[in-house]
């Protein structure tokens, strides 16, 4: 499909529950096969949403999660770059143009720090119209909150998710990542506790996706930068 059209793949993962830490696709009508695989419209992008409308989206049955792969061919995405990031396109252009010669390290330095902080999401794959959508037909886990390592991790008789050092008394349903110390957890429950280079993070399961928001916050201080 990616060769024989000029369209812009992203591969969509069958909702498995309720989930607030991903961004969805909501998937428009088939527009064709190939192999036997169905292809469809992305019809939009929508940000991570409340419990409320994740539930919705699961019920559905037309909502999937963004996995964040895409599949395009190199002219497919040039031609989405001219017409959307036209900045960034006439940088990649001549930073091709430059490869191979003595000024393209050059090159590639002093415009690194101009480029704009932007995901491929917010710069391409919300504004282009040629979004096509494939399902996913295998097994799929963002490993980029805390609570996803569970399905990876082996949990005591309590439900607690445990990596390295830690005693639990009366507590259950934790994860906890202390390989260097020992943690020890006396009543309490859905939490989730990490020790990694310095620095101690403890917050409520429930808010694990806030994570992120702290981390801007302890950024934009200065103060940081080691642990970061």
């Amino acid at each position: 499909m990616a060769l024989k059209q000029e369209v812009l793949i992203t591969i969509g993962i069958q909702p498995a529950d309720v989930s607030t830490g991903y961004g969805y696709i909501e998937a428009g009508p088939e527009v064709g096969k190939f192999s036997g695989i169905v292809f469809q419209r992305a019809a939009r992008f929508v940000e991570k949403p409340d419990k409320t409308q994740a539930k919705q989206y699961l019920e559905s049955g037309n909502y999937f999660w963004n996995s964040g792969m895409f599949v395009w061919s190199v002219a497919s995405v040039e031609k989405a770059l001219g017409k959307h990031r036209p900045v960034l396109a006439d940088l990649l252009n001549r930073l091709a143009t430059a490869f191979g010669t003595d000024r393209f390290d050059a090159l590639v330095a002093g415009a690194y720090e101009k480029l704009e902080k932007i995901s491929i999401d917010y710069a391409l794959m919300e504004k282009a119209d040629n979004i096509v959508m494939v399902k996913g037909a295998f097994r799929w886990d963002d490993v980029g909150s805390w609570p996803a390592l569970e399905a990876h991790l082996h949990k005591d008789s309590n439900g607690n998710t445990v990596l390295g050092d830690c005693q639990a008394l009366d507590s259950s349903d934790n994860i906890v990542i202390s390989e260097d110390r020992l943690t020890a957890l006396i009543g309490v429950k859905d939490l989730i506790v990490v020790h990694a280079d310095g620095a101690t993070l403890v917050c409520s399961r429930a808010r694990a996706q806030e994570v992120k928001e702290m981390v801007h916050r302890l950024r934009a201080t200065g103060r940081y930068g080691k642990v970061l």
